[in-house]
């Protein structure tokens, strides 16, 4: 008599072993993985926010859709996965253990009605010369055969890369490496983005979540640079940091170049050259179109100034040089944004040696005032995605035993042979765990060679 305890645990059983929950979890995490892609993760920019209503703001934040990644609901999904998987791999394991351990050795009439493939070969040699032949010949071809002797007649067994039936739980255990990987990453680690400023450091960052993290030792950015194509855009940007710890600078950590994708790694975090710009400032000058009344103009950095008609103005690029943009010109120019008082956003060049370029501008669109450009403080900071993830290793280790499984999984098979010597009649049976059309192939021309070669005897 069964107890409803009993049948509770029963129940939890079959439901995690259940394939119906597998395809479930899978089905919902490539549709939360669509909706992190759509979605900005981490501080959504402000462009994003602003087409949304504050009632969706507020939703997703309570969902945990901006850090989706990092949720309890994303993690327990992954939880769930990897129980499923260890239940339906503890499930079906004994079953195919015994396969490989205890296989039939025995070529029974049943077991030959089983088989797709079977062959008969006639015989005038002695049993014994045929069962010694037949030994040599499969211990060549396959493997040493398992020998036996049941009423009155030989039988043997033999088989090559059983173990290949455990590919499926090598994919398995792969699978859950990496998702324990992933949770001791999400768990220990964290990513965040810092700027530096040229000759400053910093010891804390933020990450996505808008928490302070405290690295435990200073970063100086000892110089920026950046080169360009021909044509202005960006070749190459790179950043000259230093490690310092109690203030005085690592050894081994002084001076190290950072480019994209040429990272540098220290105590397990790793800083990325993700960005840059001009901390400095932008000097313009605006007058009337007749170029009277000027009134001088600073731009901080990557902030915006107010206009005295209500209008706001941001410096978007400058160059020191505009010549090889705009054959004609030369001198300083820089690509501003401005914001009217109405709402009209427009985006221009202006120049510094070329005040009747900024005039004409001014008359064609009626943007107010004319603007000029005079130069920029340049002040370069670089801007650093900071990383460390302590279960990128286990993650590593899980990718390497998925691809053997995979390996073998597809590209091998577990193939059995059966031999049967009785009444002059040499019965030969083929099985394989996959690819049975290959097998039959392989199958054919085995039984051609083990004729040839009973002929000889």
């Amino acid at each position: 008599m069964t107890t409803p305890k009993n049948d509770f645990l029963h129940s939890l059983w079959d439901f995690f072993c259940s394939l119906k929950l597998t395809m479930f979890l899978l089905i919902s995490l490539a549709v939360i993985s669509i909706i992190g892609t759509v979605i900005p993760q981490g501080i959504p920019p402000e462009e994003y926010l602003a087409q949304i209503s504050p009632a969706k703001i507020t939703l997703y934040k309570a969902l945990g859709f901006f850090d989706m990644y990092h949720s309890w609901w994303f993690i327990l999904l992954l939880y769930l996965l990897t129980v499923n998987l260890i239940a339906c791999s503890f499930k079906r394991l004994p079953h195919i253990w015994k396969i490989i351990s205890q296989p039939a050795t025995i070529l029974s009439s049943g077991l030959e009605q089983s088989l797709a493939n079977v062959a008969t070969i006639h015989t005038a040699a002695a049993p014994a010369v045929v069962k010694e032949r037949l030994t040599a010949f499969l211990t060549a071809e396959y493997s040493t055969p398992v020998v036996s002797e049941v009423d009155g007649a030989w039988h043997l067994f033999a088989q090559k890369t059983p173990w290949c039936r455990l590919s499926v739980y090598v994919v398995h255990l792969s699978i859950i490496v990496i998702f324990i990987g992933s949770i001791i990453g999400s768990l220990f680690g964290f990513k965040g983005y810092v700027n530096i400023l040229e000759g400053e450091s910093i010891s804390k960052v933020m990450t996505r979540s808008e928490k302070e993290i405290d690295l435990g030792y200073s970063v100086r950015l000892e110089q920026f640079s950046m080169a360009k194509y021909p044509s202005g855009a960006p070749k190459e940007f790179k950043s000259i940091l230093t490690v310092l710890e109690n203030g005085k600078p690592v050894p081994d950590y002084k001076n190290v170049r950072v480019i994209v994708n040429d990272p540098l790694s220290y105590k397990g975090i790793t800083f990325y050259q993700s960005s840059y710009g001009n901390a400095g400032n932008y000097f313009l000058t605006l007058t009337d179109l007749d170029g009277k009344n000027p009134v001088p103009v600073t731009v901080s950095g990557q902030s915006s100034v107010n206009l005295p008609d209500g209008s706001s103005l941001h410096v978007l690029e400058a160059t020191k040089d505009v010549s090889p943009f705009v054959a004609g010109l030369s001198g300083p120019a820089a690509q501003v944004e401005l914001h009217t008082a109405s709402g009209k956003a427009e985006k221009f060049v202006v120049y510094a040696n070329h005040p009747e370029l900024n005039i004409k501008h001014a008359q064609e669109h009626g943007t107010g005032p004319v603007i000029h450009y005079r130069g920029a403080e340049e002040r370069m900071y670089t801007g650093l995605q900071v990383a460390k993830d302590p279960g990128v290793e286990i993650v590593w280790v899980g990718c390497f035993l998925m691809v053997i499984g995979i390996y073998i999984a597809f590209f091998m098979s577990h193939r059995r042979i059966w031999v049967r010597i009785q009444d002059g009649a040499v019965t030969v049976g083929g099985n394989t765990s996959k690819n049975p059309g290959a097998f039959q192939k392989a199958f054919e021309g085995l039984v051609e060679r083990l004729k040839s070669d009973l002929d000889k005897v």
